[in-house]
């Protein structure tokens, strides 16, 4: 399993970006406690996953999506939210 940040700046303000949401909830795990910012645990390469997300949004959209190396800090989640990321980053 891969573990990968995914973060995004969607450009179209009202646009229903639903499917988005339920394609990065269909991988194996993920955390969601940010606006535009997931942590993704997939067998999905980086490549994979951002092909994927970009199904889901318009050509103007930008997306990011970088492999966890495991080293992370944070603050203000809680505690349910800081265990997961303990346990999967």
């Amino acid at each position: 399993m891969n573990t990968f940040v995914v973060s995004y700046d969607l450009q179209r303000p009202g646009q229903d970006y639903a499917t988005l949401s339920e394609f990065l909830k269909s991988q194996s795990n993920w955390w969601h406690h940010l606006g535009s910012t997931w942590v993704i645990v997939t067998n999905l390469s980086a490549v994979q996953l951002r092909d994927g997300i970009k199904e889901h949004t318009d050509a103007n959209d930008k997306v990011l999506v970088v492999e966890s190396s495991g080293v992370a800090a944070w603050k203000g989640f809680n505690e349910k939210g800081s265990a997961w990321l303990k346990e999967h980053l």
